[in-house]
């Protein structure tokens, strides 16, 4: 747990002790098979977000510890990080990282889900720099893009899975097109690698005393914020002419990420282009269902 905790020397050497990994259409297989490669006492934290209906029930880590060395379990908010644990979103709750610990929030969806995976990566990297791995496994549009893209501009590594070994080769391709990826594998090639960069020295410099930890903390993430904090911080970016389909308001185009084109309403949903259409084609179905059923 220590190695968790705020840094108040000038420099540390540790290692890539944070692992966030994002899955969707074909994740249990694919995650299964990766964790079965695992060591019980891999120095690093596995955080994981497998898109999950709002109203399901979880048993991925019962899986994941039938299959796998490492203690998996359902993260709880406010719960410490610990090396050699697996920690796994829990339906309709975003997962958050933030400095030694982790947060559960019902925040607004993202790229028409909750949990998402863009909030799991975006937070490791705000909260642990060049010490993340970012992993892209097996699903369909492009969560995760986003997230890749803000833990290589913080230093981490990127790892996605071979389009040609997912299952669904969505994720992995979009990943692959706007991030630049240190390692494209198969699966099977995945554990390896990991734990290869668990074990890998890097140097975490100066700069982080308690009290810039203790700054970084106060910043919290935009699915944390209620509405009054939302509204207080203005327009997300530029007007797009396009509406929320989760909620039906105006939708701003962002510009944090040069080579991604994102959308955020005020209300805090986002989505990449690709997810706002298939968000937007698949509540054009619901409408019409129900206009038949009447």
């Amino acid at each position: 747990m220590d190695n968790f905790a705020p840094l108040d020397r000038e420099k540390q050497i540790l290692g890539h002790d944070i692992i966030v990994v994002g899955a969707s259409a074909g994740g249990v297989e694919v995650l299964t098979q990766l964790v079965a490669s695992l060591p019980e006492n891999l120095p690093a934290a596995i955080f994981i977000v497998i898109h999950l209906s709002a109203t399901s029930k979880s048993f991925l880590p019962e899986i994941l510890n039938r299959n796998g060395k490492m203690h998996a379990a359902h993260a709880r908010d406010g719960e410490a990080i610990v090396p050699g644990r697996i920690y796994v979103a829990q339906p309709n709750y975003h997962l958050l990282v933030k400095r030694g610990y982790i947060r559960l929030v019902q925040g607004p969806k993202e790229n028409g889900t909750r949990p998402a995976i863009d909030p799991l990566f975006r937070t490791a990297a705000k909260a642990y720099d060049r010490r993340v791995v970012g992993v892209v496994l097996s699903g369909t549009l492009d969560d995760g893009t986003a997230g890749l893209i803000d833990i290589k501009q913080r230093g981490g590594v990127a790892v996605v899975q071979h389009p040609n070994d997912a299952l669904f080769s969505g994720m992995p391709k979009s990943a692959i097109s706007h991030v630049e990826v240190d390692h494209i594998l198969p699966v099977s090639a995945i554990a390896p690698v990991l734990v290869s960069l668990a074990h890998e020295p890097i140097v975490e410099p100066g700069a982080l005393s308690v009290n810039s930890d203790s700054e970084r903390e106060m910043e919290p993430d935009i699915v944390e914020l209620d509405g009054m904090a939302l509204r207080e911080r203005g327009h997300p970016g530029t007007a797009s002419g396009l509406t929320c389909p989760d909620c039906g308001g105006s939708l701003f185009q962002l510009h944090e990420r040069k080579n991604l084109l994102q959308y955020r309403c005020r209300v805090g949903h986002a989505f990449s282009a690709e997810s706002l259409v298939a968000v937007a084609n698949c509540k054009h179905r619901e409408i019409k269902l129900q206009t038949r059923q009447f």
